[in-house]
């Protein structure tokens, strides 16, 4: 049996709750069980809404529950170059559009929500006349989209001029430890953006390429990124990447019911640590299913 590899992999854009510390538990214990390997990636490409600090935090965190990881710390930021190739690769293949609309231009133009109840992106830069697309390209801040239907016509058995290495069946299959075998319908998410005008990855774009890169073979990650899977399932198949196995486990919710999130201001891991709990006392009492009081499983 190949060596298990997990990761957790943090966003230093705010302090780590107790759903983080579920999370990367889960994680954790999945690789060292086996005596797998347990990574640590920082995803820290938002260099708008990252902090040093932050970092500190989760460092600070991660240790106060016990959990040690494999190997140094891996920075997004430092790996702008891997995903600039992956860019520049389906780019050669023809799958990226430049888009230059604003979010209240794309608001304005939508009327319905698709796939996930989110409203999907109506391809209007994708239509672009060539001669209009490369004078803007020269003077005017863009994103790069997936053209998503050339994508999929690329992977299709009927696919005359497709690369070997691309060649498929026509179905994209994934497997989640939880539900099973998965096909993938990374249409549901319609012309997902791959390099903003802020950051020149997408979360998309580059978990997808540094879990290969790390030889990450199984991903242990929250309910709410299963519907991402389906694009990170398309990308592997575009980009020549290995498939790992996926885990996407229940999250947190306070007593009401709501999801716990940085936005919500859910109580921290820093706040427990400093109010003197016992951070490995509380990591084994959620290895045994025992919530905090005031914490349940979500049930979405």
């Amino acid at each position: 049996m190949n060596e298990v590899i997990t990761r957790f992999a943090p966003s230093p854009t705010g302090l780590l709750h107790i759903g983080h510390a579920w999370s990367a538990i889960l994680s954790h214990d999945r690789a060292k069980e086996i005596g797998g390997r347990f990574l640590l990636r920082i995803e820290d490409i938002d260099g708008t809404r990252s902090r040093p600090d932050f970092v500190e935090a989760i460092l600070r965190d991660l240790a106060w529950l016990g959990l040690e990881w494999d190997g140094p710390v891996l920075f997004q930021a430092e790996r702008l170059g891997l995903y600039a190739r992956a860019i520049d690769r389906l780019k050669a293949l023809g799958l990226l559009y430049p888009c230059f609309c604003t979010r209240a231009e794309i608001a304005a133009s939508l009327s319905a929500p698709h796939g996930d109840a989110r409203p999907l992106y109506p391809g209007t830069c994708r239509h672009l006349a060539p001669d209009l697309r490369d004078r803007r390209l020269a003077g005017e801040q863009h994103a790069w989209r997936l053209d998503m239907a050339r994508a999929l016509d690329l992977l299709s058995p009927a696919a005359e001029e497709m690369p070997e290495q691309l060649r498929h069946d026509g179905k994209l299959i994934w497997h989640d430890d939880i539900v099973g075998d998965v096909v993938a319908t990374p249409e549901m998410h319609g012309d997902v953006i791959l390099a903003r005008k802020d950051a020149p990855a997408s979360y998309h774009l580059a978990v997808t390429v540094d879990d290969a890169a790390q030889g990450v073979t199984h991903v242990v990650r929250g309910r709410d990124l299963f519907a991402a899977t389906h694009v990170h399932r398309l990308l592997q198949a575009l980009l020549g990447l290995p498939t790992p196995v996926y885990r996407h486990h229940a999250l947190l919710a306070d007593e009401t019911g709501e999801r716990l999130a940085k936005r919500n201001k859910a109580p921290t891991l820093q706040a427990m640590r400093e109010a003197g709990i016992d951070g490995r006392a509380l990591a084994d009492d959620l290895r045994a299913g025992h919530l905090p009081i005031g914490f349940r499983l979500s049930e979405v």
